[in-house]
């Protein structure tokens, strides 16, 4: 099934998020939970190597679990069992687990979740429209009902901007400064109705973000058109972590150069200077032949963690102590996620944060 957004503004809300006072907090803010969606055997996104996959999500639980609440997403109560029993194997099935027959077709919460947003005295969901990266990898409907779903089971209002969002494809950094990259905000197979100017209008109505910041393009191997999250992010409101590829023949050198020389020239919000620190890439990860999208950028930060991907390589061990150094008071724990590459994603993309009012 193809979905199709009609750009209507009858179809829009009057009064948006933003006049309500609502944004989108930064991911170190204080969370309530994190929202995880269980991946599928007979999903595509990691084939032939699925049972490899379960024990690196008990190992992401584990670690999220002990200072948060943890949602995750099952087909139906026989994956909820199975579930249960590879987390209890693992010694990570606790009482801030939950569970929730929300079906997905792919695990990749981050993209088809919802993306809420906090005002004063209130908590809200923006509920983009997902297709599967431009339409790449249906079927995608159930997917992109999940924020729906989760929306109605915490009773939170729902703001439907009618434009295709994916959580990966920004950063915020919970002032008004959002990251993303034109390689696919602009990119046809998302909304090809809206232009450049529309789309960042959305982005400040429904995010509440003042200040928007473009990248060109992302790292060979993503599938996603070049999500922000591989990249840049942020780590405070005035600090973003870049990554920068140290050998000049990488096919990656070249990109991530120009996204380096773009940031060091950008402002926040209040005009000041972007603080600029280099996270450095793994050697290219090669899975029959195809280059993956390996990268430190998909980190997740928790309540009191931060989980960064590692991959086998000499640079894991400094990407961990820069990243420890931007995140002193967190505990920041290296997990492998060499597997999770192969189905073009990592910790980040996993994941979505939902924040405390």
């Amino acid at each position: 099934m193809v979905f199709t957004f009609h750009h209507s503004a009858k179809k829009r809300f009057a009064v948006t998020p933003a006049k309500l006072g609502f944004r989108m907090p930064a991911e170190w803010e204080p969370h309530v939970a994190t929202w995880l969606t269980w991946p599928r055997r007979e999903g595509i996104s990691f084939p032939k190597i699925y049972d490899r996959i379960p024990p690196v999500f008990a190992a992401m639980v584990r670690v999220i679990s002990q200072h948060e609440a943890v949602h995750i997403n099952v087909w139906d109560e026989t994956m909820e069992i199975e579930v249960k029993l590879i987390l209890q194997e693992h010694g990570t099935l606790n009482n801030h687990v939950f569970f929730h027959h929300f079906q997905a077709h792919e695990p990749w919460m981050r993209d088809h979740g919802p993306l809420f947003v906090v005002n004063e005295s209130s908590r809200a969901i923006t509920n983009w429209g997902y297709n599967a990266w431009g339409e790449k990898y249906p079927p995608f409907e159930l997917d992109n009902q999940i924020p729906d779903q989760i929306a109605k089971h915490r009773s939170l209002k729902q703001f439907d901007p009618n434009m295709i969002l994916e959580g990966g494809s920004i950063d915020v950094n919970g002032c008004g400064t959002l990251l993303a990259t034109e390689s696919c905000l602009l990119n046809p197979n998302r909304n090809p109705g809206l232009s450049r100017n529309e789309i960042e209008q959305r982005l400040r109505e429904y995010l509440g973000a003042s200040n928007i910041l473009w990248l060109e393009k992302g790292i060979i191997g993503d599938d996603t058109d070049g999500h922000v999250d591989n990249l840049a992010r942020f780590v405070n409101p005035y600090t973003v972590v870049v990554s920068i590829e140290e050998n000049s023949a990488d096919e990656n050198f070249d990109t991530l150069q120009q996204n380096l020389k773009r940031l060091q020239s950008m402002k926040d919000q209040n005009g000041k200077t972007l603080r600029v620190i280099k996270l450095p890439m793994p050697l290219p990860q090669i899975y029959k032949g195809e280059r993956l999208p390996a990268s430190y950028a998909n980190f997740y930060i928790t309540n009191e963690s931060v989980i960064v991907p590692t991959y086998r390589d000499a640079n894991d061990a400094k990407a961990i102590n820069i990243i420890s150094e931007l995140f002193p008071r967190r505990q920041i724990t290296g997990i492998d996620s060499t597997d999770l590459a192969w189905g073009l994603g990592s910790f980040h993309c996993l994941t979505m944060q939902e924040p405390k009012i």
